[in-house]
């Protein structure tokens, strides 16, 4: 996985070091070598910039988590079958504060993937300003099928053993892929119970009865929408009557499409596992919410119930023609053959929903033909600044309104914007929002570690 060969292509020794260590250490875990990678290959103007990060080994220390946490869930079916899932916990940078970060419930959870998380969440969490450190968890279970009494059976179990690793002041988990707030209630319950303490603080995405914050739900998707309106406006331009395009259906999908809609865009197209739905009049958001979040059924449904939307099986969701597009749904979504079809198109915009939903050899093409780009852990960063903002509330023993919630968040996407355009700026590459971000991100936690010496 080469470093790109773009403007940046003299880099600095420490940064080649660093990923050459990351490979050697981590030769299995391709997803944390990329995510590791399109961080390294921003970084060397701060490193010649800033020699004491390279004199401290600044990049190994960062590649390294802190702690990696792997265990064994066993639980039992409602066959009474026994089942053994493994679950994981890396806490990876807590120079800023408590660890931060999802919990993944999905087959597809292994141990790189987690770290490729965790890693990416340090920046993310750094750009948002607050006091949070980086990491991410979850397990190889697979919730979808399974009854309520089996998630909740699971669950308990996977507490059973993180909850010892947990604290508000340690480490806060939160939702992501495969936990929403069933999951996040049964593991706040068990948590409760081992620990004799009602420690609100201690994970996110609660309900709201018992210390939720309002625009959790909708944060991550609204606050992709909010940065690409910023990204937009200071290029001269809007999201008012541009055509969209969302990869996805599930939670930020979703609160994608219902911000870009209040702001005056059309979208008009949005996607699952099993193919995409076009329809040229708009989404209709009432129908698309009906069939993903209450009946969880699948996408084709939208084009059975809605006349003028038309389905396509199996198809890439990136061939409909658009303005802006919003990759929301997983990672390496959008390959470089897809990012070629959306220039062609005449893309606009590219700000990523989910979490590297762009691969390397995209975001260079994106980048070459003058696309605005808004990485992950910029544009994204809104879930889990809204999760802080759930933590805030909690200490204050307080609940906002939504008005109140969602000024919050704008305001911090906001901040997240303005910081990633002045880092780009400050290193002679204004607009470049992936150097903006990663350099934002890291000078942050660069200070602090530096700050508090070699531990």
């Amino acid at each position: 996985m080469p470093f790109s060969d773009g403007a940046r292509s003299g880099h600095h020794p420490g940064v080649r070091s660093a990923y050459e260590h990351v490979v050697r250490r981590n030769p299995d875990e391709p997803e944390f070598q990329q995510a590791v990678l399109e961080v390294l290959d921003s970084l060397s103007p701060a490193l010649s910039r800033h020699p004491e990060y390279a004199d401290q080994r600044i990049l190994e220390r960062l590649c390294e988590p802190e702690r990696q946490v792997i265990f064994r869930v066993p639980w039992r079916d409602d066959q009474g079958n026994v089942h053994v899932n493994r679950g994981f916990r890396v806490e990876f940078n807590s120079a800023l504060g408590p660890y931060k970060g999802g919990l993944r419930f999905h087959p597809s959870v292994n141990l790189g993937v987690i770290k490729f998380l965790g890693f990416e969440q340090i920046f993310k969490n750094a750009l948002t300003g607050m006091s949070i450190g980086g990491g991410k968890g979850g397990s190889d279970f697979d919730p979808k099928g399974r009854s309520d009494n089996e998630i909740e059976r699971f669950c308990q179990s996977f507490m059973t053993e993180l909850h010892r690793h947990l604290g508000e002041h340690t480490d806060v988990p939160a939702g992501d892929i495969g936990v929403g707030g069933r999951e996040i209630g049964y593991m706040f319950g068990q948590y409760r119970r081992l620990a004799n303490r009602w420690e609100a603080g201690v994970i996110t995405g609660k309900g709201l009865e018992w210390g939720g914050s309002r625009v959790r739900t909708e944060a991550t998707g609204y606050g992709n929408v909010l940065f690409t309106q910023r990204m937009l406006e200071r290029s001269g331009r809007s999201l008012d009557g541009r055509r969209v395009v969302v990869s996805g259906s599930g939670n930020v999908a979703v609160y994608s499409v219902e911000k870009a809609q209040q702001l005056g865009a059309t979208v008009v197209a949005c996607s699952d596992s099993g193919g995409y739905v076009v329809d040229e009049k708009g989404i209709d958001l009432d129908l698309l919410k009906q069939i993903k979040e209450v009946e969880r059924a699948r996408i084709s449904e939208y084009a059975e119930r809605r006349g003028d939307a038309r389905y396509v099986e199996g198809g890439n969701v990136w061939d409909v023609p658009c303005d802006v597009a919003l990759p929301s749904a997983t990672q390496n979504e959008l390959d470089a053959a897809s990012a070629r079809t959306l220039v062609r198109n005449g893309v606009l915009a590219v700000a990523e929903g989910a979490n590297m939903p762009t691969t390397p050899e995209a975001v260079q093409v994106l980048r070459e033909a003058g696309v605005l780009f808004a990485p992950g852990k910029a544009a994204n960063a809104g879930g889990v600044a809204t999760s802080v903002l759930e933590m805030r509330q909690n200490a204050r023993r307080t609940s906002w309104s939504f008005e109140h919630a969602e000024a919050e968040l704008a305001e911090v996407m906001t901040e997240i914007h303005d910081r990633c355009e002045e880092a780009a700026e400050r290193y002679g590459s204004p607009g470049d929002y992936v150097l903006g971000a990663n350099v934002a991100g890291f000078e942050r936690v660069a200070g602090a570690m530096l700050a508090q010496g070699l531990i």
